[in-house]
């Protein structure tokens, strides 16, 4: 098995919204905003070659939205997904899974494709299998108000009429070496999974936990749907991950790519920070 860090580019979120009723004088510190209040993030997915499978979890905004959406997300950097997994000898026809740990559109959002003549959409992984769960595909396919900007009818309905979706049925082995957990509070059912690699276990912790800036407990994103119960879950992932030495990789950390964890007085936090290919 080898692993590879795929970097989509950034975009921009309001820094409020992203450590919901923390104050701006402490989030500050970790994740400074500029004049707007806006804090740069990163669209980081994780590439899996082992065997004859290629699997790559999530896959950012993409290109289809219009200029307006785009430019209120200030889409920026140099990389993008198909300049990423040429660097390492691949290409979109290559990919044999996609995995999506859930489906909003900085997510998913690269899942689909206009046709050449922008009459109607096609698949980016023409080749691929796409992973998502029944409970959180019903979730986003039926929105409450809340998250229904977030789920875009376009990064998702055109997967399931494709033929290409399936579903992952529960938590567990999903792989040889991929076990999947399901959390709740960001979303319905988003699923987090955890990669055996090297003597180490490397877990994609998507929403879960967003930056290094996110440790403690109560550093909860404004957008997740049941708050408390973000707070037991991340509690639990975070003690887990230290007990098992974990090596956590951020999909949307601006700076740091992974991490690993310890127990400290103030809780379970960051020791040290590396590129992936470092490992």
């Amino acid at each position: 098995m080898k692993l590879y860090t795929i970097d989509t580019g950034f975009f921009k979120l309001d820094g409020g919204a992203m450590f919901g009723v923390v104050p701006k004088s402490l989030w500050q510190r970790t994740n400074p905003s500029d004049g707007d209040n806006l804090c740069t993030w990163a669209m980081r997915c994780l590439l899996i070659e082992d065997g004859n499978r290629l699997i790559l979890i999530d896959n950012g905004i993409g290109y289809k939205q219009d200029q307006n959406f785009l430019k209120h997300y200030h889409l920026h950097g140099d990389a993008t997904l198909e300049k990423s997994l040429a660097t390492h000898g691949f290409g979109k026809d290559d990919i044999t899974d996609v995995f999506l740990t859930h489906l909003h559109f900085d997510h998913c959002g690269g899942s689909v494709a206009w046709n050449r003549d922008r009459s109607g959409f096609e698949m980016a992984f023409r080749n691929a299998t796409y992973w998502s769960n029944a409970r959180h595909w019903q979730w986003a396919t039926e929105p409450n108000r809340r998250e229904k900007a977030s789920f875009l009818k376009e990064n998702i309905i055109p997967i399931q009429e494709s033929g290409q979706l399936k579903f992952i049925e529960q938590e567990g082995t999903w792989l040889p070496n991929i076990d999947i957990m399901f959390v709740n509070g960001h979303t319905d059912a988003q699923m987090i999974p955890k990669i055996r690699y090297k003597g180490r276990t490397i877990a994609f912790v998507a929403d879960l936990l967003p930056s290094v800036g996110h440790f403690p407990i109560p550093y909860v994103m404004g957008y997740d749907t049941r708050p408390l119960l973000t707070l037991e879950e991340k509690e639990g992932f975070l003690k887990e991950a230290a007990a098992n030495n974990y090596v956590l990789f951020f999909e949307h950390d601006p700076v740091n790519e992974c991490c690993s964890v310890s127990e400290t007085e103030k809780g379970v936090r960051s020791m040290d920070t590396f590129r992936l290919s470092e490992l």
